[in-house]
Formats: C-alpha cells, sequence, structure tokens
C-alpha cells in the first residue's frame, strides 16, 4: 500500500536528484551531492525555504538615452505614478520572475508557479506593475497558508480583472469568478448528482457567491494597500454591492451570509465565504490531489486517494491550511521516493515528463550556463531582451508549448489539468522538435527555429572547457568513468548494461577503443587544442539530451 511514512536511511545520489529534480529549477551536481547522505526529512526540509530574491525588481534601461546604462526602478511604491504601459517592461518582469526561478536553490519558484497555474492569471490581464504584484501575492503565499490566499486572491487587481469582477455589479451580477473560485481554485467540481448539482457545489451557489463578489473593483492607481502583505490590492465599490443575505445550499450545510452594507462589512462576508468552503473536506482534498499531481505523479488511483491523498488533506486541515507541513510530510515520504512498494523503479521516479521550463532552466544550471547570463544591472537589455524576452520567453518556451504566463484560458498550461494526458501535452506534432533542438542551441549558441534564425542566444555551451574545467569529473581520461559520472545525473534512473553501451560504444567512443579518447583528451590538456575532444562530447550531450530518459524526472 501507498505509504506516507518518512523513508528510513540516507537518501542516495539517485533519490536526491530525484527531490531537487522535482522541487528546483536549479538542478546542479553539487547542490545534489548536498542532499545525498541527508535524511529525506532533513534534505525536505533544506528545500522548502523562500530564499532571498536576487533582485527585488526588474530595472529598466530607456532605450530613449542610448549609450547610458541607467537601471532605472520603475515599479514605484504603491501611490506613486504608474509607468507607461507597453509590452517591453510587460516582457521585463516575465524575464526578471524567470531569472529568479533560475538561481533560486529551494522550491520557492516551482510553489509560486504552482500557485499561478491553480489561481491562472494572464500577464495582459491588467498592467504590468500589477502583475508585478500578483507574482509578489503568489511567492507570498508560495509557503504560507492557502486558505489565507485564497482570500487575497479575491482582491488582486489582476484577477479582479482577468474575471471580470469589476462588471459584477448588484444590479447585474457576473458570475465569472464566482464560478472559478468554486470550480478551479478552492473545492473543485465534483461529479453531476443532479440538474445544477456538481456534489461539491450548485449552481445556485455559484449565484450566491457571486453576490458576495459584487462591487469588488481593481485599484488602478494600486494606491489601496493589503495591511498584511503590504502589496496593492483592489477595493470595494460599496454603492454597487448587494447587500442582501446570502444563503447557500446543502453542500454548505445552508449556511447564510449576513449582507453588509459598509465596505468593513462587504469584507466579513468575504472572510465568511472563504471560512464556508474551506471548511468542506473536499477543499482540502482537492489542494493536495493538484499537489500530488504537481510534485509526485499525475495519476491518482482508489489508493493513492485513500493512503496519500486523504491523510494529507488532515494534515493540511489540522494546520489550518498552512501549505508548508503537507510538502514536508509528502516530500519526505517512502512514497515519493516510490520505495512503498516491492519495486521502487517502476512508478514515480521518472514518472513525469518536464515542463519545457524545468527542462530549460535545470539544463543550463546543469550545464553552468547560468554563470554566463547576461548581469540585468550592467547589460539590461542583452538580459531582458535578447536572453529571456527573445530566446527564453519567446523561443524556447513558446515553442515547446509553454508561452508562459499567457496561459490559454483560466484552466492553466493542459500539460497539468487535461485528463487523461497531462504531462503528454508537452509532446505533439507542434512542440516537439523544439524541446529536441534545446541541446543543439545550448552547443552552437544560437536559436535554431522560429524567427530569426541563428541570432545568437547570448550563452553557449563550450563542452570542452565545461569537462575540463567544472570539477564534475573524476576523471576525465577515462572514457568509461566519464559516461558513467554524467549519465548518473542527467538520467533519472540508471540505465541497464545495455542502454550504457549504447551511450558509451556507439555514441562517444564511436566503437573506437578507449584509449583513443584518453589519448585526444591528453592531448587536449597538453596543447588546448579542443577540435578532436568537442566532436565525440558534443554526441554524447546531445545524445544524452536527446534521450526519452532526458525528457523524464
Amino acid at each position: 500500500m501507498a505509504s506516507l511514512q518518512p523513508l528510513q536511511g540516507t537518501l542516495d545520489t539517485r533519490q536526491a536528484a530525484h527531490l531537487l529534480r522535482r522541487t528546483s529549477y536549479r538542478y546542479k551536481k553539487e547542490s545534489v551531492d548536498a542532499l545525498a547522505g541527508m535524511s529525506a526529512a532533513a534534505a525536505a526540509a533544506s528545500l522548502l525555504q523562500l530564499s532571498p530574491l536576487k533582485m527585488a525588481q526588474p530595472v529598466y534601461d530607456d532605450p530613449a538615452t542610448q549609450g547610458t546604462v541607467e537601471n532605472l526602478t520603475w515599479i514605484l511604491p504603491p501611490g506613486q505614478p504608474l509607468p507607461a504601459e507597453d509590452f517591453v517592461l510587460r516582457r521585463y518582469v516575465m524575464g526578471w520572475w524567470v531569472n529568479e526561478a533560475l538561481f533560486d536553490p529551494g522550491i520557492g519558484h516551482k510553489m509560486t508557479l504552482f500557485l499561478h497555474q491553480h489561481l491562472v492569471v494572464s500577464a495582459n490581464s491588467f498592467g504590468n506593475t500589477h502583475f508585478f504584484d500578483y507574482l509578489s501575492l503568489l511567492r507570498w503565499g508560495a509557503l504560507g497558508n492557502f486558505k489565507k490566499l485564497a482570500l487575497k486572491i479575491i482582491m488582486d487587481n489582476c484577477m479582479l480583472r482577468y474575471l471580470n469582477n469589476n462588471e459584477n455589479t448588484k444590479t447585474s451580477p457576473n458570475e465569472n469568478f464566482a464560478r472559478e473560485f468554486f470550480e478551479l481554485f478552492t473545492i473543485g467540481k465534483g461529479a453531476q448528482a443532479g440538474p445544477g448539482d456538481y456534489t461539491t457545489y450548485t449552481e445556485d451557489d455559484i449565484v450566491q457567491a457571486a453576490r458576495v463578489l459584487t462591487g469588488i473593483r481593481a485599484a488602478v492607481a494600486r494606491n489601496v494597500i493589503d495591511p498584511e502583505t503590504n502589496i496593492p490590492r483592489g477595493t470595494i465599490a460599496i454603492t454597487q454591492h448587494d447587500t442582501g443575505n446570502k444563503t447557500f445550499s446543502a453542500r454548505f450545510q445552508n449556511t447564510t451570509i449576513v449582507g453588509g452594507a459598509t465596505v468593513a462589512g462587504a469584507f466579513q462576508e468575504l472572510t465568511a465565504l472563504v471560512d464556508m468552503i474551506f471548511a468542506q473536506p473536499e477543499t482540502a482534498r482537492n489542494c493536495c490531489r493538484r499537489l500530488y499531481r504537481w510534485f509526485v505523479h499525475r495519476n491518482i488511483s482508489p489508493e493513492i486517494e485513500q493512503d496519500i491523498i486523504v491523510p494529507l488533506a488532515n494534515t493540511l486541515i489540522a494546520n489550518n491550511y498552512e501549505i508548508k507541513p503537507v510538502l514536508q510530510q509528502l516530500l519526505q515520504s517512502a512514497h515519493f521516493f516510490d520505495a512503498d512498494d516491492s519495486d521502487n523503479k517502476d512508478e514515480i521516479i521518472g514518472g513525469i515528463i518536464k515542463s519545457p521550463l524545468e527542462l530549460a532552466l535545470q539544463s543550463m544550471n546543469f550545464f553552468g550556463l547560468d554563470a554566463q547570463v547576461p548581469n540585468p544591472n550592467t547589460q539590461p537589455n542583452l538580459h531582458y531582451t535578447s536572453f529571456y524576452s527573445q530566446t527564453i520567453l519567446g523561443h524556447i518556451l513558446s515553442l515547446a508549448g509553454m508561452p508562459l504566463f499567457f496561459p490559454s484560458d483560466v484552466a492553466g498550461y493542459p500539460g497539468y489539468y487535461q485528463e487523461p494526458d497531462y504531462n503528454r501535452q508537452w509532446f505533439n506534432s507542434s512542440t516537439i522538435i523544439a524541446r529536441y533542438k534545446l541541446p543543439a542551441m545550448l552547443l552552437s549558441g544560437r536559436r535554431l527555429l522560429g524567427a530569426a534564425p541563428n541570432a545568437l542566444t547570448v550563452v553557449r555551451l563550450n563542452i570542452a572547457p565545461w569537462v575540463r574545467n567544472s570539477g564534475f569529473f573524476t576523471d576525465p581520461a577515462d572514457p568509461y568513468v566519464l559516461v558513467q559520472e554524467l549519465l548518473r545525473y542527467m538520467l533519472p534512473e540508471e540505465p541497464d548494461s545495455n542502454r550504457f553501451n549504447y551511450f558509451y560504444q556507439t555514441v562517444f567512443l564511436d566503437n573506437l577503443p578507449p584509449y583513443d579518447w584518453t589519448y585526444e583528451w591528453e592531448a587536449y590538456l597538453a596543447t588546448g587544442n579542443e577540435t578532436e575532444v568537442k566532436i565525440p562530447l558534443e554526441r554524447l550531450v546531445n545524445a544524452i539530451m536527446y534521450a526519452p530518459e532526458y525528457q523524464l524526472m
């Protein structure tokens, strides 16, 4: 049976790599080695931290003053004048977030993206600074209290615009936000039990919730501040609020929320709405199913529901919806490491296809390309425009089917929710080429698809110097050890002898004797001429990253 009992003993390299791949975009050999030898509980706890940001916000170089690097701080304190809205600054916000994810050694950005998928808005739903506030709110809630975050997201300026709540008035209720709040954000849509009855809520519950949400408006000027988060939020136009009582169905024990005639009273209604929804056990279970699919596996069998989801939900409820205790319980469990049955290689480790973002950022970090990312303070145009906007966001992610922060609809990115395929959605005829071009792009330093093919990507994997200088390999002159060590960290599971020999004999040695490689490597060290070692090394890296196993985590 599936078990949430803590994994016994200490993590080996395979288990440490699995934990790091699933929780962080900063996948590096030294990070794996640091986790190996820890207990699962200690390793998980070390990752369950919000690491400090490298930069509090993106800077901006005014193109009107070419030749001068100004590093303008353009996201000003709340209430200050807003910058002119343009797509350039929006891409700066997105590039800033991805760069922070690249350098985040913990779980913070993985959880922030989980919350973005769970509480979706589009980057163009409102202004650039409002989108920055939305990302800041998700970071605030990433390892905090999900119930509190659900209340705060109701007042988020981007969310209010994205789900049309500015059009929700007492005389003309708009049910869009209320519907998504039930179906996607909190309790989830249960099985059909009857006309307008979805087991967890009814159509009339949506009507009543929409009445609670009447009059909540986005604050364009960012001049209304949440006292707990210090992040700008929306406001309440009390003249547009339905002040009558709202009575819900038997799904919510026929709860009546007393109407408020003041702004404070309207806020009390919102709190009562969230309290009512989160008092239902199904809300905790729905949240835990999403966490499970994000971190462990897409498929939830009856056994997993009973042995994993229900106990996790009980932990969530017992901790008043604090997320961190649930993550600690899950990530240290024998089940997470596929060690709760007789076959520890059949389900979890290597059981999820990497998203395009995981594939790109983990690959960059693995090969040390994070060190080549242009400094935003000294090269802002190269950093934000050439690298993040044009290469990572506009080229790699978009062409691979993950237009980051521009989901197709409020359900998010299909690879995370669309049954029955889930992560197989990342592979289709229009996206697979972009995934498989990634190694060639890293090795050549050029964009190979889409607009401006062969344009420079800014970063490049110079493979021979990396093998020589990175400290990754114990003995690069030994071809067997070199291939073995690379596969140990690049693939989620150790390959069998036939698969290993394919990478070793066929790909790397090109069926030549091993001493040929040793001779060429020693000649490279003596002369600095990398010609003869570069070819087999690039051939090997290309083959590993092209392999189906590398697409998994």
